[in-house]
C-alpha cells in the first residue's frame, strides 16, 4: 500500500510559472531533463510548498505567501541558510539544491531542495498504517527525540552561531510575539492582555541554556521511512529556526499537542495524530524531555502558555492576511475562532499555575 505524502493540485492563485523556475534550476543543474510537472502540499498555513516532478527525480520548492508579510518573516533564503549549516551535524534536514534571490524568477526568493519522500503524519495517521499502542508509543518517543537531538546539537559548529542572538532570547520572544499580536489583531479577537500581562510577569531571569531550536517542530514537519514507519528521516520547515532557549521550543512544540482527554473545543484544533492510545500525554513529554536532557521542568507553566501564545499570534497573523484577500486557502476564513480557543487555552493553562 502507497503511504507516502502526496501533493494535490495547485490552489488557483498560488501558482507557479514553470517555465521559469524550469530555466533556473536548468541553469544550476544542467543534468535536469525533460519538463517538470507541479503539485501543492496542502500541509502548512504560511510559506507554500510544491513539488516539482521531473523524469526519474522529484524536487520540492518552498516560497513564501502571497500578499503582504511581516518584516523578516518568511526568509526562504534564511531557510535554506539554515539547512545547509545544519546538514553535517543534524543529517535529517532535506538537501538544498539550489537557492533564488532574484525575485525576476517568481517575483520572490524562494529555494529547491530535494524530496525525502515518506510518510507525514498529519491530523490522522495515512488510511492503511495501523500502530499497535506500543507502536504508537515508540513512533512518538522517536518523533521527540529527533526535538532532543536537536538540542544536543553543538551550537558553536560551524555556521550556527550566526543563526541567532542567543543570550536574552527568552525577553526577546515575549516582547516581539505581544508586538506582532498588536500589529495582526483584528477587530473579531481578543486583545489578549491578561495573557500578556502573565507571560510579562512570569518571564525567567533567563535561558535554561542556549540551542539551536526549530520553533515549529511539530509531527506534521517530520518524514517517517515508509518501509519502517517509527523511524524519522527528515525534519522539514526550518524557517523560524535560531539559537534560543529549548524549553521555548518544548513549549511550542506542545501547543499543537492534544491529547485524548482535552476538551472538545481543544480537540477540534487538533492536526496531528497526538490523542491515539500510545502517545504520551504533554505532562509525559515534558518529563521524558527532562530525563533525557537533564535540565529542570519543574516549573513548565510559563513555556506551555507562551507556546499557545505564539501560537495564536501565528493563526492571527494567517486570519489577518486572509481578511485582507492575500491567503487563498479557504480554511484560514476559521483561524479567527481558532485565536479565541487559543487564549481560552492560555487562561486554562495560566488558572492551573
Amino acid at each position: 500500500m502507497d503511504l507516502l505524502d502526496k501533493p494535490g493540485r495547485v490552489r488557483k492563485g498560488e501558482e507557479l510559472d514553470l517555465a521559469a523556475v524550469d530555466a533556473f534550476l536548468k541553469g544550476i543543474d544542467p543534468a535536469l531533463h525533460g519538463e517538470p510537472e507541479a503539485g501543492q502540499f496542502a500541509g502548512g498555513a504560511s510559506n507554500l510548498t510544491y513539488l516539482l516532478r521531473y523524469p526519474g527525480r522529484d524536487l520540492i520548492l518552498r516560497r513564501p505567501p502571497f500578499g503582504a508579510r511581516a518584516k523578516g518573516a518568511h526568509d526562504m533564503v534564511r531557510e535554506a541558510e539554515v539547512q545547509r549549516a545544519l546538514a553535517p551535524v543534524y543529517p535529517t534536514v532535506p538537501k538544498v539544491v539550489a537557492v533564488c534571490r532574484d525575485p525576476a524568477v517568481l517575483g520572490c526568493e524562494f529555494y529547491v531542495m530535494e524530496r525525502i519522500a515518506g510518510i507525514i503524519p498529519r491530523r490522522d495517521l495515512p488510511s492503511g498504517l495501523t500502530l499497535s499502542v506500543a507502536d504508537t508509543r515508540r513512533l512518538c518517543l522517536n518523533v521527540i527525540d529527533k526535538l532532543i537531538e536537536l538540542h544536543q546539537v553543538d551550537p558553536a559548529a560551524p555556521g550556527l552561531a550566526q543563526l541567532g542572538k542567543g543570550e536574552g532570547y527568552v525577553r526577546r520572544q515575549v516582547e516581539g510575539w505581544q508586538e506582532r499580536f498588536r500589529r495582526a489583531r483584528t477587530e473579531d479577537v481578543s486583545d489578549f492582555a491578561a495573557v500578556m500581562a502573565w507571560l510579562t510577569e512570569r518571564m525567567p531571569a533567563g535561558e535554561v541554556a542556549i540551542r539551536v531550536i526549530h520553533n515549529d517542530f511539530r509531527f506534521d514537519n517530520v518524514v517517517l521511512d515508509a518501509a519502517d514507519p517509527l523511524t524519522v528521516v527528515g525534519v522539514l520547515d526550518w524557517e523560524m529556526a535560531t539559537l534560543g532557549d529549548p524549553l521555548m521550543d518544548l513549549g511550542g512544540a506542545l501547543a499543537y499537542w492534544i491529547q485524548a482527554d482535552d476538551e472538545p473545543e481543544f480537540q477540534a484544533l487538533r492536526r496531528q495524530p497526538t490523542h491515539l492510545p500510545g502517545m504520551l500525554t504533554r505532562d509525559e513529554v515534558v518529563a521524558y524531555y527532562g530525563e533525557r536532557t537533564g535540565w529542570r521542568v519543574d516549573d513548565f507553566a510559563f513555556y506551555m502558555v507562551f507556546g499557545l501564545f505564539r501560537l495564536a499570534v501565528i493563526a492571527q497573523q494567517i486570519y489577518q492576511r486572509y481578511t485582507q484577500g492575500n491567503a487563498a486557502n479557504p480554511q484560514f476564513a476559521t483561524f479567527g475562532a481558532l485565536v479565541g480557543v487559543l487564549e481560552r487555552r492560555c487562561r486554562a493553562v495560566m488558572a492551573a499555575a
